[in-house]
């Protein structure tokens, strides 16, 4: 029998916050500086997930930092014009932490960025714990951040939940030990994540209350 869950953890991009249409653009303005008219939108769909680095890195090994520069500046300009909130996710987040939840966030994000994300959809006052890229070594699908957000927040992996739109949330939370939800509003597709096999996939945030709710009876 699983242990109780007490401790959900949540990736931010696709995820809580719908960032899609801003990294898409900021992928694409990016790509278009030095690559013009040779990437499309369907093009940059693999490239959400991965960290600037790894993405850039196996496209234009020797310009790097220049483009992850050109990326962060294009998206920070045009941030709180493109991003938008998910259906039942303020709700969601609200009736956790008052049924006493721990909650936290793991990103492969920038930490300024994160919480600039947060105060535009009023996600902020809620996430005892952030782990963001530039806390970690390693991004996910490594362990590490997890780990780092469980160990932040005094909890065990069998008490654990990883909520994530990516292969790297579901793969990271294996690696972890932790159980997973994938959210079919990822714009990979439900049937994407699925192959990871998730213990769960939430159709709206709010199923994750009632995920909680069935399995405390």
């Amino acid at each position: 029998m699983n242990t109780k869950l007490t401790t959900i953890l949540f990736d931010l991009d696709g995820t809580l916050i719908n960032t899609n249409e801003l990294i898409i653009q900021s992928f694409l303005h990016t790509l278009h500086e030095y690559f013009p008219g040779q990437y499309s939108r369907n093009d940059v769909l693999p490239f959400m997930g991965p960290t600037l680095v790894e993405t850039f890195g196996e496209i234009h090994p020797d310009a790097v930092d220049e483009m992850v520069a050109s990326y962060r500046a294009f998206n920070l300009t045009n941030h709180d014009a493109l991003v938008t909130e998910f259906e039942g996710v303020l709700e969601t987040i609200v009736a956790l932490k008052e049924k006493g939840y721990k909650i936290g966030i793991v990103t492969s994000k920038m930490f300024d960025v994160v919480l600039k994300g947060l105060k535009l959809t009023k996600l902020d006052p809620y996430f005892e714990v952030i782990v963001a890229l530039d806390h970690v070594e390693k991004a996910k699908p490594d362990p590490g951040p997890i780990q780092l957000a469980m160990e932040k927040l005094q909890s065990s992996p069998e008490e654990t939940l990883m909520v994530g739109d990516n292969h790297h949330d579901i793969v990271g939370g294996k690696n972890a030990g932790v159980r997973t939800a994938g959210v079919a509003w990822s714009i990979k597709g439900r049937e994407y994540l699925e192959s990871f096999k998730p213990d769960y996939i939430l159709t709206n945030m709010k199923d994750l209350l009632a995920i909680l709710e069935a399995e405390g009876k």
